[in-house]
């Protein structure tokens, strides 16, 4: 065999291992893929110093990370000003660093970092104006998650500026996970999907907390926490009093939403109809602190109704609270299951419409604070059920407007004699109610 031909076979091993990739390898012309799907913003020339503009670098690592089929994207350690709106792709996380919801301890340690560390999205875009572009908006299976959205040009003692929404939820199966929305002015939009699911989320959002609409298939919040970590002072105080609503509710089927918590807001959870509808869901472990006008305002709800169990509504400030409030609208039914409700207030509840409203297991105290006798609950009209439940102020218990259809009170504990204002010209059932004994009640017979 011929030297050359021998040296020529022997080549072409060698010659095939620099011309041909390997399997799963891209040609040497192409970037290289990411490891294991994962997109750096640095790598698209994001600078994270909180000046430069950061907004191209982020759109263009997810758009990268959408075009390939998915993938996450990562924000390392930073202060990212975005001066533009995103938009995550379908099938993109946009992460941060963080593995759990961060918070400001505002009230509690005013020495904590202010919103520099970790990572941080500022937001500069739609100041003037609640009806621009989101934020951020999430499309299709897309994940926001691991970061603080700051707002660095709201003022922290000054009446709030209107801003759209910091993140709007679109498509099916958005995702808001381990986020702090330190200081929007409305925080989330969580219409117009399915199956969106909002997890460990803290903050302080100004005008509205979530707003959920035109919702057809499972929608879930969990663990949402709205306190004013990021400003205390009478102008953010004030307008959040008067203007704020932490959680809003229309159109939306099989609600879940499972420990949530406000503070400060003039109504904590409102239920209302939109051209798309009205709510029924089930709420446990909710809580409303310092609601001014009211902790639950149902203006309507859906005939199936609103379940709401181990709730906690708590005032201690407002001038005039009342913890609940039922609509003349409304035509559902509203349950509270093993519910507290505390601190100085004029009236537990004053209920219309033509709905039921129920009560079970529930503990009242501290109602008719201006000692003017007014009732704990306050019936208007509908169908009013009481059953099982410990009032703890000697005050009056029940009043029944004569346009009441239906009531039962039974089996209640009364602190105080038993004090029901029957005027309904209904059906009304009352019985097997303990009142405190009377001191002659309780002397032995000589």
């Amino acid at each position: 065999m011929p030297h050359g031909f021998l040296a020529w076979t022997l080549a072409i091993p060698l010659l095939l291992s620099l011309t041909v990739p390997t399997a799963g390898q891209a040609p040497s012309s192409a970037p290289p893929e990411p490891k294991d799907s994962q997109y750096n913003v640095r790598d698209f020339g994001a600078v994270g110093d909180g000046q430069a503009d950061d907004t191209q670098a982020f759109q263009t690592a997810m758009d990268a990370a959408g075009q390939a089929g998915g993938g996450i994207v990562l924000a390392p350690r930073g202060t990212y000003r975005i001066a533009g709106n995103l938009k995550v792709p379908i099938a993109v996380t946009l992460s941060g660093i963080w593995a759990a919801p961060p918070a400001h301890a505002g009230i509690r340690d005013a020495s904590h970092p202010r919103p520099t560390y970790g990572t941080t999205l500022l937001a500069v875009a739609g100041a003037g104006s609640e009806t621009g572009e989101p934020f951020i908006e999430l499309t299709t299976n897309a994940t926001l998650r691991g970061m603080v959205i700051h707002y660095p040009e709201q003022r922290p003692d000054a009446t709030p500026t209107p801003y759209p929404y910091a993140i709007a939820m679109r498509g099916n199966n958005p995702a808001v996970l381990d986020v702090e929305l330190l200081n929007p002015y409305n925080a989330i939009d969580a219409s117009r999907n399915q199956r969106h699911l909002i997890r460990n989320v803290s903050g302080q959002p100004l005008r509205r907390g979530i707003y959920v609409d035109h919702i057809f298939d499972i929608g879930r919040i969990e663990n949402v926490h709205w306190n004013p970590w990021w400003s205390m002072t009478s102008p953010v105080l004030e307008f959040m009093r008067t203007e704020g609503e932490a959680f809003i509710f229309g159109r939306t089927d099989w609600q879940y939403v499972h420990n949530t918590f406000c503070f400060g807001y003039r109504i904590g959870y409102r239920f209302i109809r939109t051209p798309s509808g009205v709510c029924n869901g089930n709420f446990l472990g909710i809580g409303a602190d310092d609601a001014w006008e009211a902790a639950v305002l149902v203006d309507e709800c859906a005939p199936m109704g609103l379940l709401i169990t181990n709730g906690e509504f708590v005032n201690f400030r407002s001038k005039d609270p009342t913890m609940v409030i039922v609509g003349p609208k409304n035509t559902g039914a509203v349950r509270f299951v093993n519910c507290a409700y505390w601190g100085p207030n004029h009236q537990i509840a004053r209920i219309a419409g033509t709905g039921t409203v129920g009560f079970g297991d529930c503990t009242f105290m501290q109602n008719d604070k201006a000692k003017e006798g007014r009732a704990a609950i306050q019936a208007e009209s509908g169908t009013v059920l009481v059953r099982g439940c410990e009032f703890r102020e000697s005050a009056p218990q029940v009043s029944l407007n004569p346009d009441v259809q239906r009531a039962v009170i039974v089996g209640n504990v009364f602190t105080g004699p038993e004090r029901i204002v029957n005027n309904s010209k209904g059906d009304v059932q009352i019985g097997l109610n303990a009142a405190t004994p009377t001191r002659a009640a309780t002397e032995p017979t000589p």
